[in-house]
């Protein structure tokens, strides 16, 4: 080969190289994650970890719950539906981060809690569980 094909060559490589980089700081300033794309502010990890022992907590509660079944009598279901909840909007808030995106996120969630719910309890009354 001789140097003006090399040569147009590193020409046009750098011109391919340079384009290629250009795009890439297109697309990453596109998706730039200011304070201007997510409202409120993000957790640190200490945060993160306190969220954690409060799920695991309230887990305990849960499991202590279950064993007292005939002690608390109608009470029973409706506190742990409610400590459901609590876990369930806790763990999709946070961690995984659906309080920082887009509402139409939150609201697929919510659909799909409520879908949940209603089909558990249409499973109950199915079998009478609200009768005895």
């Amino acid at each position: 080969m001789t140097d003006a094909t090399t040569h147009a060559e590193t020409v046009e490589d750098d011109a391919v190289n340079a384009a290629v980089h250009e795009g890439f700081e297109t697309a990453a300033d596109t998706i730039d994650d200011g304070p201007d794309d997510h409202p409120g502010e993000h957790w640190s990890d200490l945060k993160f970890v306190y969220l954690a022992i409060g799920l695991a907590a309230i887990t305990a509660i849960e499991v202590t719950l279950s064993y007292m079944v005939d002690d608390l009598g109608p009470v029973f279901l409706p506190a742990l539906l409610i400590l459901m909840l609590v876990k369930f909007f806790a763990v999709v808030m946070y961690f995984m981060h659906l309080k920082f995106d887009n509402g139409l996120f939150s609201l697929m969630f919510y659909m799909g809690l409520g879908l949940a719910v209603s089909v558990y309890l249409i499973a109950l009354f199915t079998f009478k569980f609200f009768s005895s």
